[in-house]
């Protein structure tokens, strides 16, 4: 997926679209995509509803098996509604069989995972390797292979070598790059509606094909820019580093604004007036996490060493130790809340998910200090909207709840830690009367401060002048 978002807007993915023709559906291209993860099957099924027939492949029989069924196995709003609504239409189907899927199509987008490896920051491209090897070999038609993937500057042009290589005899591909700009929790809007379109290394033939696949987006004012491979490949990574460097930078001025008493979150409206600055990401807490921002910015950083620009490798690496840091703030927030020690201490969680509108818990900085502070002894209890099942297999060990509530149930603290509107909806006088001690640690600054002050409550946050030091009349407790 892509960039991060720090807001917890409600989206509205279907809106009207400018589909093809039924007369010109014969003659329009035909897609197939390569990856059904959060990127290809919202992809897929996306560009079935602009009026494209699109096969998506994947090697996961199960997942496979549930999207042709109608099911969706992750969470992303709206997707559901997509789905079924172009299997019916017949413009939407799903296969294990990555051939299968190239020989119906003349378009051919690749949309699997660059994950970090695991002994390095520098990104994995076995999967895309692997499909872009599998889409040639399997070409029975001349066509265009489009790169969606976040690959590292310099991957496109290797790959394009490796296609026209493995390509059968006779059969013409070009393979360009497309990145893509999607939010989970948003990414159906930000597929039809994006607001810019980035295609690099295109012909001209390649060019007037993706600009028809994206004529409904561009008569919208989705901007369409042409470029080489390089710049390609660079504009999504930049745009995401970019973003986790705003993060970074608020939470270091949230450091600042601690210590000398001010709020962070006054200076980031009044900062966030300028239009060269804009207030969007410049929410100080507990920082960025997920699938996407963590490892672009760590696989930026390395290409960048192996390019020799050091700027850009110090910038980042400075960014990824702020962020991880403030992980570590929450951590020693609570114990100090809960007088030097978690052992045998009831901590309620709110949140899983690394951010609002999805179930992702990939990196998620609420688990990673849920999970912290279970390993110094304290009995945590998590709740999430939508991520419970996604966290709980991958921390089987901690205890997951069925709502606030449950969560809150006899807690010495409360922490918020995803910004979810049933958080900051919830009602802190009927909370007041389950917890253990009236304390709450706003990880997210997304409280109303003063009416949690006023049903009782002690109200600790990120950058606000009193996260160091807990007011006189919060709970102490002896330590165990």
């Amino acid at each position: 997926m892509s960039t991060d978002d720090s807001t917890n807007e409600v989206s509205t993915p279907l809106a009207d679209t400018a589909p093809v023709p039924a007369d010109d559906r014969a003659t329009a291209p035909r897609i197939s995509v390569i990856g059904s993860g959060y990127l290809g099957a919202t992809h897929a099924a996306a560009m079935a509803e602009l009026g494209f027939e699109v096969v998506a492949a994947d090697p996961d029989a199960a997942k496979i098996a549930a999207f042709q069924a109608g099911v969706v196995p992750f969470y992303e709003p709206g997707l559901d509604e997509l789905l079924a609504r172009h299997l019916d239409s017949g413009r939407l189907r799903f296969t294990t069989d990555t051939a299968d899927a190239v020989a119906a199509a003349d378009i051919h987008f690749v949309c699997v995972g660059t994950p970090q490896r695991a002994t390095s920051h520098a990104a994995n491209l076995d999967y895309v390797e692997a499909a872009v090897a599998e889409v040639a070999r399997s070409l029975t038609h001349d066509g265009v292979i489009v790169g969606k993937s976040t690959v590292p500057v310099g991957t496109a042009e290797r790959m394009r070598e490796l296609a026209t290589a493995l390509a059968p005899a006779g059969i013409d591909v070009e393979l360009v790059w497309n990145p893509e700009f999607l939010r989970e929790g948003k990414a159906v809007g930000d597929t039809l509606h994006p607001d810019r379109v980035v295609v690099g290394g295109a012909s001209a033939r390649a060019e007037a094909l993706l600009r028809e696949l994206y004529a409904g987006p561009i008569s919208e004012g989705a901007a369409f820019v042409a470029c080489d491979l390089p710049t390609a490949e660079l504009v999504k990574v930049s745009a995401n580093a970019f973003l986790a460097t705003k993060i970074s930078f608020i939470n270091a001025i949230a450091e600042i604004c601690t210590a000398a008493g001010a709020d962070v979150r006054t200076l980031a409206d009044a900062i966030g007036y300028d239009p060269r600055i804009g207030r969007a990401f410049l929410d100080a807490g507990l920082g960025f996490g997920g699938g996407c921002l963590p490892k672009d910015i760590r696989a930026l950083m390395h290409r960048s060493g192996e390019l020799g620009a050091l700027q850009a490798v110090g910038l980042l690496q400075q960014v990824d130790e702020i962020n991880m840091g403030q992980r570590q703030k929450v951590i020693d927030m609570t114990l100090q809340a809960a007088g030097g020690s978690v052992l045998n201490r009831r901590i309620g969680v709110l949140g899983a998910a690394f951010k609002p509108l999805t179930d992702d818990v990939r990196d998620s900085p609420a688990l990673n200090v849920a999970a912290a502070l279970h390993l110094r002894g304290a009995q945590v209890g998590v709740f999430d909207p939508a991520a419970g099942e996604t966290g709980r297999r991958m921390f089987p060990t901690l205890s997951f709840v069925d709502g606030v509530a449950a969560a809150a149930q006899a807690s010495d603290v409360l922490l918020v830690l995803t910004e979810w509107d049933d958080f900051s909806d919830a009602d802190p006088a009927e909370l007041a009367q389950v917890v253990h001690h009236r304390t709450v640690i706003d990880a997210r600054n997304c409280l109303d401060r003063g009416a949690w002050e006023a049903a009782g409550w002690t109200v600790i946050g990120l950058g606000v002048g009193d996260a160091p030091h807990l007011p006189s009349s919060a709970p102490v407790f002896a330590v165990a």
